[in-house]
């Protein structure tokens, strides 16, 4: 038997973390909004014509100062499962649509500076949404009850 390191044993297998548990959309969104919001006048840089690029080109896209860089370089984030400051790596973490992503991070959507308390309001509108997920769960146990 060859000894590995946790690190090598999660890259060849499925581990779980038996003792943790994962933050929910909501949290991870709102902690992603708390992380911003400790400096809100910081002014962010915006990644441009993500519109333009193609999904493969998109979901690599990233850059230094952006609301993605900030959300990577906090270790809560990245602890729960924050993979990278990549605009793919935000999309699945955050379970964001490329609409939502584009809206947040685009410089379309920024007339002026970015600054974090900007996006992290729209973060937040974000994360009060109810999505379709959290409608068919509602519905799923709504009726499970009943049959029961």
């Amino acid at each position: 038997m060859k000894y590995r390191t946790f690190d090598e044993m999660q890259r060849v297998a499925d581990i779980a973390d038996v003792g943790r548990v994962r933050l929910t959309r909501r949290e991870r969104l709102e902690r992603w909004a708390d992380v911003l919001m400790q400096d809100p006048k910081r002014v962010l840089r915006p990644l441009y014509r993500l519109e333009f690029m193609s999904a493969q080109e998109r979901m690599l896209a990233r850059g230094d100062g952006t609301p993605l860089s900030v959300a990577y370089a906090d270790p809560v984030l990245r602890e729960d499962g924050l993979t990278g400051d990549r605009v793919g790596d935000a999309m699945v973490y955050f379970d964001l649509s490329h609409r939502d992503m584009h809206f947040l991070v685009c410089a379309c959507h920024c007339p002026g500076d970015m600054t974090s308390a900007n996006v992290a309001a729209q973060i937040r509108s974000m994360a009060n949404r109810v999505t379709l997920r959290e409608i068919w769960s509602r519905l799923r146990s709504r009726f499970a009850g009943a049959t029961a």
